[in-house]
């Protein structure tokens, strides 16, 4: 069936607006990873955390992932995804694998914060779509590297273990924002 527009310029199917049909995938996120070498260690630390994302945003449709319930802040679930698809495509592809023809997804000098100020309801199924593609790729680019790989940061030379402990930090932080925005969404709680 083919998607036409309502007076709001958001894309309707058979009179229903899509950014309230799409919901966001049911995730298994799992346990953290037991026992392993260093390198499957960071990749299973880092994928738990992926998953917690996207577990915070499991069940919603676009037009919650999009609010921004909190007053004190313009933060979104829908801008933390897209603000962490940057992020894998900045450390992994861009910087670590160097690789200078990508540019950014969602932010430019106009909108230097694209990622959480332009992100719509109507376009939240494949903002997750390239979120997935983001991650994949990033688990490509490191997949068989070493963690000692070296790369030039701004002011010293970096290492692929370094892109992960960094990935960490970012994660770390969103998803605490995350569990905020979702509770102030629909009162849901958890780990």
């Amino acid at each position: 069936m083919r998607a036409s527009t309502n007076s709001v310029d958001r894309p309707v199917r058979g009179g229903e607006d899509l950014a309230m049909v799409w919901i966001a995938p049911a995730v298994e996120r799992g346990d953290f990873p037991a026992v392993g070498d260093e390198q499957a260690s960071l990749a299973a630390f880092l994928d738990f955390h992926r998953n917690t994302l996207l577990l915070k945003c499991s069940g919603l449709n676009g037009e919650q992932l999009a609010s921004r319930p909190l007053p004190s802040t313009t933060l979104s679930l829908l801008g933390l995804v897209r603000h962490l698809a940057e992020n894998e495509r900045w450390w992994f592809r861009r910087r670590f694998d160097q690789n200078t023809e990508l540019s950014d997804l969602y932010c430019s000098e106009e909108h230097p914060d694209g990622d959480f100020d332009l992100g719509d309801a109507a376009g939240a199924e494949a903002d997750f779509a390239t979120y997935a593609r983001e991650v994949e790729l990033a688990r490509a680019t490191a997949a068989g590297r070493s963690l000692d790989e070296e790369f030039p940061g701004r002011s010293s030379t970096l290492n692929l273990r370094w892109v992960y402990l960094h990935m960490f930090e970012e994660y770390a932080r969103h998803n605490g924002h995350a569990d905020l925005l979702r509770e102030a969404i629909d009162g849901a709680t958890g780990e």
